[in-house]
C-alpha cells in the first residue's frame, strides 16, 4: 500500500522510488497496482516501469482514471463513475474487462461508496463485447482480484 500521506500518489516517480524501497530487486513478487483518479497516471507508469524491469505485474485496476492510456502487457481494468467516461477512456485502451455506473454517481462516490454503485461489468473478449451484467462496484472489483488470482473463489 502507498502511502500517499507520505508522497504523493500522483507521482510516478514517488511510486517506482516507493517500490525500490519496499521490494528492490525482488521482481519475483507478483504486484496488482490500483489507482484512482489522476493517480491511475501513477499506476499505469510504475506498472510498465515494474514490467521493464523485470518485475511481474498480475493487473492493474485504473478506478475513474479518465483519459489514461493502455501501456504494458498486463491485464487492465476499468472502473468508471458513468458511461461516458467508460467508452472515452476505453479509447486508448479499452482494458480486458471493466465497470461504469449506471446510473451515473460523482466521481468520488464511486471510490467512497463503491458497495452502493450498481452499474455494468462489461467483459470483453478477441472480437469485442462479451458479456455485460449487472452488478455493484464493489462486487466488480471483487471479481477482477479473483481473476488475477489474489483471492479465493
Amino acid at each position: 500500500m502507498f502511502p500517499a500521506d507520505l508522497s504523493s500518489p500522483l507521482s510516478p516517480r514517488a511510486l517506482g522510488e516507493f517500490l525500490q524501497a519496499n521490494l528492490g530487486a525482488r521482481h519475483s513478487t507478483p504486484l496488482i497496482f490500483i489507482g484512482f483518479s489522476a493517480g491511475v497516471v501513477a499506476a499505469m507508469v510504475g506498472a510498465y516501469r515494474w514490467q521493464q524491469s523485470g518485475g511481474q505485474v498480475r493487473g492493474l485496476i485504473a478506478i475513474d482514471g479518465w483519459g489514461v492510456g493502455r501501456v504494458g502487457n498486463f491485464p487492465f481494468y476499468r472502473i468508471s463513475h458513468d458511461r461516458f467516461t467508460h467508452w472515452s477512456s476505453g479509447l486508448l485502451g479499452a482494458g480486458d474487462g471493466g465497470f461504469y455506473a449506471d446510473p451515473p454517481v460523482e466521481h468520488l462516490d464511486l471510490w467512497r461508496f463503491p458497495h452502493q454503485t450498481w452499474g455494468w461489468w462489461l467483459e470483453t473478449g478477441l472480437v469485442g463485447l462479451k458479456t455485460a451484467s449487472p452488478m455493484m462496484a464493489s462486487e466488480a472489483i471483487f471479481a477482477i482480484l479473483k481473476k488475477l488470482g489474489k483471492l479465493p473463489n
